[in-house]
């Protein structure tokens, strides 16, 4: 049995995520993890309001904390570990901390202040990020070359799979896709509701940041391979602390992870966190992938069911 985790990023939040995990596990998301933080973990992700959570630099750390602890929860009912994991952006933290790679005081700490120097970055500059439609990796970077030669700053941020591709660049290159993206054979580009600019040169002064937090945080070897944001391969661990800093300047290669995965013969994907976006990116991705979704407690035991049925049934597509 071969199956990979995944972990959402910044966007799968929602008010009253985590309801039945912070009575589950108030030894990690209560005052431990509001330590850290400095403001109630509960009470953000519980009592809102939305554009509470949404900020930055509440969204990330929470998103964090309640995706570990639902693999904390996962973990106890699965005989064998993963045999890789991945995140998207953010989430990519929440692996390491699963693999052991991080302690959860440490990592949450980190994303604490990843939050806040990139909701901090996108303030210094109008920016943004758009989806295109009808569009791939390579014609998206055409649609970047050319706005580049007009002297504009659109470059791509995330590559999802499945046809999904996002730019990210100021509000006048954002127009500018409006007007122009027809033209470069996008059919239509659909702004993002995010503060700025992520995943891009705008994020340079987040990643400096970045770069100071986990200059002091001691890394353990994975337990299993995570692959990362920025090369889509087995991140190294003499290489976390620069990986870690790059990410936030550079694109987010999750189909690639998806892919690197596959090839490696993991045919299931288990979404752990709020949402189910990461559990959508892996079904489009990879042909024939078993896709399984643990997004609270109540879906855990189905969850281990069906991997604990795959052991049995001696497959995993």
């Amino acid at each position: 049995m071969a199956y990979a985790l995944l972990f959402p990023g910044q966007g799968s939040q929602f008010v009253g995520m985590g309801a039945d995990l912070f009575d589950r596990r108030p030894d990690l998301l209560g005052s431990r993890s509001d330590r850290v933080l400095g403001w109630s973990l509960r009470s953000v992700c519980l009592d809102g309001p939305e554009d509470l959570l949404t900020r930055t630099e509440h969204a990330q750390p929470a998103l964090f904390a309640l995706s570990f602890a639902l693999w904390e929860e996962l973990a106890t009912r699965l005989p064998l570990p993963p045999a890789a994991a991945a995140g998207h952006s953010l989430g990519e933290y929440t692996a390491l901390a699963a693999a052991g790679a991080i302690g959860f005081d440490d990592a949450l700490a980190v994303v604490a202040e990843r939050g806040r120097a990139m909701a901090e970055a996108a303030d210094m500059e109008p920016s943004g990020m758009a989806a295109l439609l009808g569009a791939d990796h390579s014609l998206a970077e055409t649609l970047c070359a050319a706005r580049a030669a007009e002297g504009g700053r659109l470059v791509v941020a995330n590559l999802n799979g499945g046809g999904q591709v996002v730019v990210a660049g100021g509000i006048d290159d954002l127009d500018w896709l409006d007007a122009h993206g027809r033209d470069h054979g996008v059919r239509r580009a659909v702004r993002l509701k995010v503060a700025g600019a992520f995943h891009s040169p705008f994020m340079q002064p987040a990643a400096e940041r970045v770069a100071k937090a986990v200059a002091s945080v001691d890394f353990a070897h994975p337990a299993f391979p995570v692959f990362g944001n920025v090369t889509a391969t087995p991140m190294v661990h003499s290489e976390l602390r620069e990986l870690l800093a790059r990410q936030v300047i550079s694109p987010v290669r999750f189909e690639d992870s998806l892919l690197g995965m596959a090839a490696i013969g993991i045919g299931t994907f288990v979404h752990v966190g709020p949402g189910d976006v990461t559990a959508g990116m892996a079904k489009r991705a990879v042909e024939g992938a078993r896709i399984v979704t643990v997004g609270d407690l109540d879906s855990i035991e189905q969850a281990a069911d069906t991997i604990l049925n795959m052991a049995d049934s001696g497959g995993d597509t």
